[in-house]
């Protein structure tokens, strides 16, 4: 991946902080928590009813390493390129965008929907319009998922987080808590509107992608191609796979390996926000 010279001030880098954390929640939300890192997903809801702990862990105050500071910079300039990218997409289409901000973190940190942790991997808060983000769940995606991780696969996870960070400002997010909360859905029905949501989110990211490259020529040959691996290795299925041995179809929150790789290229190969409606395709 190419880098640019754009750079954002929309960063918050916590990492080397020294301070106090609230770690609360029980084995359950943990265990929750646990899955929710492995799908890559949005854990506020977790976050936010878990939030119970009194314990403060404190790390030590610390310099960030010279590779440290090579990451900040290389998230200040996929930030930039999700704000430019974002702002013109949404003037097109008569709307206003209002920036995201993100926050790099180690082992915990404070976030709007909560106590952000290690374990849930890269997720968006509604409540702060904020990307929190462990560098250390990329190690993960490699070690345990087998997905090989470059600056272009982190810049497709962020590119989904941010593409939450779009449904929230068009009120998608809005509806699809509504419909979680109404009671009025089954297990099944609400799994397949988180799936719906999440695979728009992957549509914004391939469409992100595409306007980006057209406005600064940031793809490299592989770039694509590792953001598909990066897709496959967090696909319900994959998951599933290799954490209980058999697939349930019924319990995707996610989407399918091949799923979220259809709707990132569907984006990318379109480059049209209008061509993204998840919903009345999947909830037929």
């Amino acid at each position: 991946m190419k880098w640019t010279d754009d750079r954002s001030d929309n960063v918050d880098d916590r990492r080397g902080i020294g301070g106090g954390a609230v770690v609360g929640g029980g084995l359950g939300t943990l265990i929750i928590a646990a899955i929710i890192f492995f799908l890559g997903g949005d854990p506020s809801a977790v976050l936010s009813s878990g939030n119970t702990g009194t314990n403060s862990a404190r790390t030590e105050q610390r310099d960030l390493t010279p590779s440290e500071l090579k990451v900040r910079d290389f998230v200040k300039m996929v930030t930039a390129e999700n704000e430019q990218t974002w702002t013109k997409v949404f003037a097109e289409n008569g709307l206003k965008y209002t920036p995201a901000k993100v926050v790099l973190f180690e082992s915990a940190t404070q976030s709007g929907c909560g106590t952000a942790q290690s374990a849930m991997g890269p997720f968006y808060c509604p409540a702060d319009q904020t990307v929190y983000m462990d560098m250390s769940f990329f190690k993960e995606l490699e070690q345990q998922f087998g997905a090989k991780v470059t600056e272009f696969s982190i810049a497709y996870v962020m590119a989904h987080e941010m593409g939450h960070h779009v449904q929230n400002l068009l009120g998608v997010l809005d509806e699809t808590n509504k419909a979680r909360t109404s009671g009025n859905y089954s297990e099944s029905q609400l799994n397949r509107v988180s799936v719906a949501t999440e695979l728009q989110a992957d549509f914004y990211a391939g469409l992100w992608a595409k306007q980006t490259d057209s406005r600064e020529h940031i793809l490299e040959p592989g770039d694509i191609q590792s953001a598909m691996d990066a897709a496959e290795a967090v696909g319900d299925d994959n998951i599933q796979k290799r954490s209980q041995g058999y697939v349930n179809q019924e319990s995707f929150t996610h989407g399918s390996s091949a799923q979220r790789k259809e709707w990132f290229m569907k984006g990318y190969n379109t480059g049209d926000m209008r061509q993204g409606d998840t919903f009345n395709q999947l909830l037929k």
